[in-house]
């Protein structure tokens, strides 16, 4: 008598070959083709079974509703270490295909033509694919609706639709240009690659973006355009925002705020990839904010959306473990934000160790103008760059040995100190080499950190630390490591403070530094009330919109530096207009050294008001004393500067005339003092040119005026003479 199911599966396999096993609910299954197989009368032997636990014999889908899987995975082979895989398995293995109710498999077939772009070579290619598809939408977003698909290779013999992929067809609710799919397919693979230069850095939990295409339906009206992403089950996630927003109606998660950081500081301040969404770790649909905000669609909020992200922004673990630094912050928004975090479960990930975990490193000048060729890079495995070691002195070698990491499958690091090598600090897979493993990497004390200013604009690079070959991220970017050891500028992280380094070593040129924009943006925010509970204007947080404007002005942003002048000098802005500070001695030396690094930043309207403040005393505060010198000093930087906007529409010198400034300056020579010599023959000069200037913008009356204080001038020339 056949036993039941749950007999066989306590019995072991010591039973007759013979025994027979019922198969419920199987119709057909893989014969033998010596006989007729007992699967097929509703039976399964131990033999069968056994085939199959040898892979000698393939499941189909009715036995796998049903098959134990014990039958592959015996008791005796399952221990504590793999008992979490084998349970993951087990659900695999009855896992049944969520879509199978709607039957996709009875509609309509179509033929349509897939787009897919690579993103390192920068091309699209093209491929014919047979779908089926629903004509009515099970959900829809802001702007698409999202419709079942599933898809068949036009190559592929098999017309099993049944066992097809399931895929998610998404498509614009309001009308688009056709060239909006493409660049959205565009934007998904470059933060793909970002995705792939994240995982590099070995964090805790990998992350990966959906792959995603266009498909064309060619034989339609029209030949509507979709985009096309697996479906995937799950609980349906949105992390972060492309203006603010973080979840955390569930769990305050690391890992998606960890990776938007990393494209920051890992980019050197280009780009940042924001809009986090998807099912766990497996994101789709993000957005990519770039500093000029040219590119990826009306999205890319350019340094606004930067600005919002870290405003929200508070560094987790998986930040500390990557080297991240901290966005500076005013001690409200700071505090505000923890009070946030604090009434929101914190997420359970956690950096089991430190030191396997590779730190940012900022990109060259090169790898920042096309930051798609360092990713490309990054993927590349080679052994030349280890040529070029010997040539360095004994005593300037980098230091290589031997590392043994549990990972035998990890990487290594070769690094390259010669900067003519195409190939330096790049991968090594062990699996190249037979002789590989003896190739070590370069091994650097914890926190070691070997900075570079090899490329033009002077920025840094930093090493990571800790065991290099467990560490295969780093050698992407551990380029020029000879130049490293010998210069000490700092990464460009999302410190304020690094920034100063840069800009004191005349790295950083006024308006050159994106994370003094974000804080001016930041500012800008504050003004508006943006940040401002439930949008009260009245409750505007004025002390950190101060404090970010105060940085952006540290940091170089030319219209942050005028208002903080203006504002320490109580005197009209544009910017935080209803924002005020105390009238007193120490914040008018602010404003006065404010305004200076406004004048030599070329700001006309600065140097102006620096000329009269040395000529008159007056607005120059206690640091600094009246000086003719200075004062003839910056009216000739004004005369030699002219601002005007692009269409001409605008010209400084129309609120100053260069004949007015040639004018003051003749009048100080005239008299002399305070630094300056007095020297008529010079004044004389001035009030003629300034006279010529005056007559050619038709100010007859003041040219004739001009021309009579050269006589004078030059009557005392003569009177000096005699």
């Amino acid at each position: 008598m056949p036993r039941t199911e749950s007999e066989s599966t306590t019995s072991g396999f010591e039973d007759d070959d013979v025994a027979l096993y019922p198969i419920w609910g199987v119709n057909s299954v893989e014969e033998d083709n010596s006989k007729e197989s007992s699967t097929a009368k509703g039976y399964m032997t131990l033999r069968e079974r056994r085939q199959i636990k040898l892979g000698l014999r393939k499941p189909t889908s009715e036995l796998k509703e049903i098959l134990p899987l014990n039958v592959l995975i015996p008791n005796s082979k399952i221990t504590d270490k793999n008992r979490k895989w084998y349970e993951v398995l087990k659900k695999v293995w009855h896992h049944k295909d969520p879509w199978q109710v709607f039957h996709l498999d009875t509609l309509e077939e179509k033929l349509a033509m897939r787009h897919r772009y690579d993103p390192i070579k920068q091309r699209w290619c093209q491929d014919e694919i047979r779908i089926k598809m629903e004509d009515q939408p099970f959900n829809r977003g802001a702007m698409r609706q999202c419709f079942r698909l599933k898809k068949l290779s036009k190559f592929c013999h098999s017309d099993n639709w049944l066992h097809a992929g399931n895929y998610v067809a998404k498509k614009y609710m309001e009308s688009v240009d056709r060239s909006v799919y493409f660049e959205d397919v565009k934007l998904q693979m470059d933060a793909k690659l970002w995705g792939e230069e994240y995982n590099r850095h070995n964090p805790p939990k990998k992350i990966d973006i959906f792959q995603m295409y266009v498909i064309e339906l060619i034989h339609e009206p029209g030949s509507p355009l979709y985009h096309l992403e697996h479906f995937i089950e799950g609980e349906y996630i949105k992390y972060n925002s492309n203006s603010g927003f973080v979840e955390d109606s569930k769990q305050c998660r690391h890992t998606p705020q960890a990776f938007s950081h990393f494209t920051f500081e890992r980019s050197g301040h280009e780009i940042i990839v924001v809009d986090i969404q998807g099912v766990g770790d497996l994101y789709t649909d993000p957005q990519i904010h770039t500093e000029d905000g040219i590119r990826y669609g009306d999205g890319n909020l350019g340094t606004k959306g930067m600005a919002l992200f870290f405003q929200s922004h508070e560094c987790n673990e998986i930040c500390h473990a990557l080297g991240l630094e901290g966005f500076d912050l005013s001690e409200a928004e700071r505090q505000a934000i923890i009070e946030h975090h604090a009434s929101t479960p914190s997420s359970a990930t956690e950096i089991r160790d430190i030191n396997l975990v590779g730190h940012v490193v900022s990109p060259t000048l090169e790898e920042r103008t096309d930051l798609k060729r360092m990713l490309s890079n990054s993927r590349q495995r080679t052994l030349s760059s280890l040529s070029d070691l010997g040539s360095l002195p004994e005593d300037e070698m980098p230091k290589i040995e031997k590392q043994r990491c549990t990972d035998s499958s990890a990487p290594i690091l070769a690094i390259s100190p010669n900067g003519n090598n195409s190939d330096e600090g790049i991968l090594i897979d062990k699996h190249l080499d037979e002789d590989s493993s003896d190739i070590s990497s370069i091994h650097q004390p914890p926190r070691s950190r070997f900075l570079s200013t090899s490329s033009s604009d002077g920025y840094a690079y930093d090493t990571s630390e800790g065991c290099a070959s467990s560490t295969p991220s780093n050698a992407a970017s551990l380029t020029k490591l000879y130049e490293q050891r010998l210069f000490g500028l700092p990464t460009r992280s999302s410190r304020v403070q690094s920034e100063h380094v840069l800009r004191s070593k005349s790295c950083l040129h006024t308006g050159d530094s994106i994370l003094g924009q974000i804080h001016h943006d930041l500012a800008k925010y504050h003004e508006i009330g943006r940040f401002a509970c439930d949008g009260d204007e009245s409750k505007i947080d004025w002390q950190s919109a101060l404090f970010h404007e105060e940085h952006a002005a540290e940091l170089g942003v030319p219209e942050a530096i005028i208002t903080m002048a203006k504002i320490y000098l109580m005197l009209p802005h544009d910017v935080l207009v209803n924002c005020t500070v105390p009238a007193n001695e120490e914040n008018t030396n602010k404003g006065v050294e404010f305004m200076l690094q406004a004048a030599e930043a070329n700001d006309r309207a600065s140097m102006l008001y620096m000329a009269k403040a040395f000529e008159t005393g007056y607005g120059l505060g206690t640091k600094r004393e009246k000086s003719y010198k200075s004062a003839v000093h910056w009216y000739q930087t004004a005369l030699l500067t002219t601002d005007h906007d692009d269409h001409g529409e605008f010209d400084a010198t129309m609120s100053d005339p260069n004949y007015i400034l040639l004018a003051a300056q003749a009048k100080l020579y005239l008299s002399g003092g305070f630094g300056l010599e007095k020297d008529p023959n010079k004044a004389g000069e001035l009030y003629s040119e300034a006279a010529d200037e005056a007559m050619a913008a038709m100010k007859g009356q003041l040219a004739t005026k001009f021309y009579m204080k050269a006589d004078e001038a030059w009557a005392q020339l003569d009177e000096g003479q005699e």
